[in-house]
């Protein structure tokens, strides 16, 4: 049988023509990345998507400010701390509330975005509070991490076990396993009194102890119960 021709101007070797890569349509790389509006998602943000990122901002400032008061010693910044995780609070009530106002237009982001702001509002900032105040052993720094794991641990359960806790008829959530993260306000409040009365650093309450190589505040224990508490799974708390 004679080889066919593949010289210039005429057929091109199979092998060849096999190796040549084809131009993807244009029409399906559009398709395959939808067109978006600049910003887009900020703009989907609704009203009480805006309280949650208040929440967030809240927390946030206040780890920046616990650090300025170690760089500067300077009380305005802790006190300033103090009063914006309160406030982180206040936005965390408020953003389901206004959530419900409008149930016409439901965030997307709403359930993961409230817990991401709680984590750090109330599982961050709180631990680095203490830390600032002096709670800063070895065996502190690991049940401070402790109580911010258990944090996130609780938060991310209730996320998956959410629709299985809802009332059928109203959808709302009928109780909290375990203590809610926004509980730990109440150390941040103890933490406020010793600052007040002078209590921290080497004058913290309880005083401070060594256990083998590290140094341990009696007083980080209150961290430890609340991490506890949060991720209990026989502890059940009504919701209001």
């Amino acid at each position: 049988m004679p080889e066919a021709d593949y010289g210039a101007g005429n057929l091109v070797h199979p092998t060849v023509a096999r190796n040549v890569r084809q131009p993807a349509p244009e029409c399906t790389m559009h398709a395959m990345v939808p067109h978006r509006r600049h910003m887009s998602m900020l703009r989907s943000y609704t009203a009480a998507d805006a309280l949650t990122i208040g929440n967030a901002a809240c927390g946030t400032i206040a780890i920046f400010l616990c650090l300025d008061y170690l760089a500067a010693q300077n009380p305005r910044f802790l006190w300033t701390a103090f009063l914006l995780l309160p406030l982180a609070l206040v936005c965390d009530v408020l953003d389901g509330y206004v959530a419900r106002l409008n149930r016409s237009r439901q965030s997307l982001l709403g359930a993961d975005l409230d817990s991401l702001a709680d984590v750090i509002s109330f599982g961050v900032a709180p631990a680095v509070l203490g830390f600032t105040l002096g709670l800063r052993g070895g065996w502190d720094m690991l049940i401070l991490t402790y109580f911010v794991v258990c944090g996130v641990s609780r938060l991310a359960r209730f996320n998956v076990t959410a629709d299985a806790l809802a009332d059928a008829d109203t959808g709302k959530v009928k109780y909290f396993e375990g203590t809610p993260i926004p509980t730990s306000i109440l150390i941040v409040v103890l933490l406020g009194v010793a600052m007040w009365s002078g209590r921290t650093d080497s004058e913290l309450w309880l005083g401070v102890h060594r256990i083998g190589f590290a140094l341990l505040h009696p007083l980080t224990l209150i961290y430890a119960a609340s991490g506890s508490a949060m991720i209990s799974a026989t502890l059940r708390i009504p919701k209001p």
